[in-house]
């Protein structure tokens, strides 16, 4: 199955019926929001069993916080105290599930607000990236 996974608490990726609702692309402009079909998963648990069932996704678009929890946290994340995981954690799963798989992770966007879980997410994904690539 091909399908791009837009892993989001709140947003959609493209308010195409102009309701109102937050989406991706009014703040990101890119027109991958726009142009391709996406499958949403709000939370780690959905976002995992997702995968699991359905294979790994062409292209991944990762927000940062997914619970109020997140939001308090902005300048410097503590990951070890959140009940709710982050999409930092679920970079981490699927680094790990492509490793134990012997997958190439996919291809990913970042549209999450938060520049220091965007900057997180994306240094462990390209760190393991290099470390696998060598």
């Amino acid at each position: 199955m091909s399908y791009n996974l837009f892993l989001d608490d709140v947003r959609i990726p493209f308010d195409k019926n102009n309701d109102g609702i937050e989406d991706a692309w009014y703040y990101t402009h890119n027109p991958a929001y726009i142009d391709l079909d996406w499958v949403i998963v709000r939370n780690y648990k959905q976002f995992i069993s997702y995968i699991i069932k359905n294979g790994l996704p062409n292209l991944v678009s990762f927000d940062h916080d997914l619970a109020d929890e997140h939001y308090k946290n902005w300048t410097h994340p503590t990951y070890d105290v959140y009940s709710e995981k982050t999409g930092y954690h679920c970079a981490k799963w699927l680094c790990e599930y492509c490793q134990n798989n012997n997958l190439k992770f996919p291809k990913y966007l970042i549209h999450s607000f938060n520049g220091i879980g965007s900057k997180n997410i994306y240094m462990y994904i390209e760190n393991y990236k290099k470390q696998i690539e060598q």
